[in-house]
């Protein structure tokens, strides 16, 4: 699985994108790089898929040129089980005001 949040003005200038990916990490046993292919994973050094029907709350500091009070957000989540194949999940636009008065 695989979230990409965009932020743009609202002229349409993207100010902010990331991408988090949310799987198994696994290692050959014999140094902490993650390895890819079952063949070469040995033990899991973390997990940090999505488990099925349990909520996953996550926390992302957009931050914002000056004067810029207004924002059009795009959250995606996609499921890619290899490079290329993409399946979309989840797609929410929304615009976002930071105005405080």
């Amino acid at each position: 699985m695989v979230l990409d949040v965009t932020a743009s003005d609202l002229h349409g200038k993207k100010i902010f994108h990331t991408s988090k990916i949310y799987m198994p990490q696994a290692t050959d046993s014999r140094s902490s790089q993650m390895v890819l292919g079952p063949d070469k994973k040995l033990g899991l050094i973390r997990d940090t898929s999505i488990q099925p029907f349990a909520p996953k709350e996550e926390t992302i500091e957009i931050p914002l040129p000056e004067g810029v009070t207004d924002v059009d957000l795009e959250i995606n989540l996609t499921y890619q089980p290899r490079p290329g194949d993409i399946y979309p999940i989840h797609n929410i636009k929304k615009r976002v005001s930071l105005d405080q008065r």
